[in-house]
């Protein structure tokens, strides 16, 4: 498992906006994701130790021709394996871009405990701006979200991204 230590949701998302830039180097589109493990009690909701994160990922769509192949997607799937269990529920992704209805539903059904997203997706936006997976109450599990961490910087290299690409 990867090193320790405690960061707060700005700390995080810049981990993800590295992943980010490294998408950028990469000619994929430059989102990124962390995801943090903190195990909690489940009687006290006291942490039983400090956060971790274990798995970082970058879009690779082009590079994998993989239509999945999304940063909180592969993300997930890394963090799966280091806890070697599908259900994620002390986990918190961090996502420079907030997940499409993919990505949420993936979040769904692993039982994250949270995500943490930077910029809003008007366009595709699954947790909050199109759709609202994480709040559902027809699903079995609902999960918190916080929006904006870095909004701009998340925004901005996007923008810069696509700019470059026209």
């Amino acid at each position: 498992m990867a090193a320790c230590e405690l960061l707060d949701d700005e700390a995080y998302m810049r981990l993800a906006l590295e992943e980010a830039q490294a998408a950028f180097a990469e000619g994929e589109v430059p989102i990124g994701a962390v995801v943090v493990y903190q195990p909690f009690d489940a009687g006290t909701r006291r942490a039983l130790a400090e956060p971790c994160v274990i798995a970082r990922a970058h879009n690779m769509r082009e590079q994998l021709c993989d239509p999945a192949a999304h940063a909180e997607f592969l993300a997930l799937e890394q963090a799966s394996r280091e806890l070697n269990a599908w259900r994620l529920s002390d986990c918190t992704v961090y996502v420079t871009l907030e997940p499409c209805i993919m990505c949420a539903g993936l979040m769904h059904q692993a039982r994250v405990r949270r995500c943490v997203y930077g910029a809003s997706d008007k366009k595709a936006g699954a947790l909050g701006t199109l759709y609202s997976v994480h709040n559902d109450e027809r699903l079995n599990h609902r999960f918190d979200v916080v929006a904006g961490i870095l909004g701009e910087e998340c925004a901005d290299i996007l923008r810069k991204f696509f700019k470059q690409r026209r």
